[in-house]
């Protein structure tokens, strides 16, 4: 599980940077839609409904770095740890540091900032992994994914 976190890090610091380069106005314009919906069911306390938005702003970036080369390599690895990446308990205090990362992403996504955003997918995905690990999910085998994030 550490492995392949650390290569969804790579992967994603990748597409972070492409993405500024090639990002059009109006994708940026549906990742922040995305994302204040995701903010909203935050505030609402629905997990799934944000998990759902999460991985959808995740997807989008790596998508608007228009490699499929990239876009092949991150799905085969995100199938790899979703479960664990959607199923670990989230406390109030991760959540809350998960969703100011992702005010971060955005930020430094609509700036084109492709080494800023980089920098914060990097961190994001390693607080993720920190917190699989603590869980307990050593690996992907026996942890079932509720069909509402699949």
């Amino acid at each position: 599980m550490r492995d392949l976190f650390e290569v969804c890090q790579g992967l994603e610091a990748l597409a972070g940077e492409l993405a500024c380069e090639r990002i059009t106005d109006g994708e940026i314009d549906a990742i922040a839609a995305t994302h204040a919906a995701m903010v909203q069911h935050y505030h609402e306390g629905d997990l799934i409904q944000y998990y759902r938005g999460n991985r959808a702003i995740h997807e989008a970036i790596v998508t608007a770095a228009g490699n499929p080369v990239l876009t092949g390599l991150y799905a085969s690895v995100t199938a790899r740890i979703r479960r664990a990446r959607y199923v670990t308990p989230m406390t109030p205090q991760r959540w809350a540091r998960a969703v100011q990362e992702h005010e971060a992403i955005l930020n430094a996504l609509q700036r084109r900032d492709g080494v800023g955003l980089s920098h914060v997918l990097r961190a994001h995905l390693r607080h993720k992994r920190e917190e699989v690990l603590q869980a307990g999910f050593a690996d992907t085998d026996g942890i079932d994914l509720p069909r509402q994030i699949a």
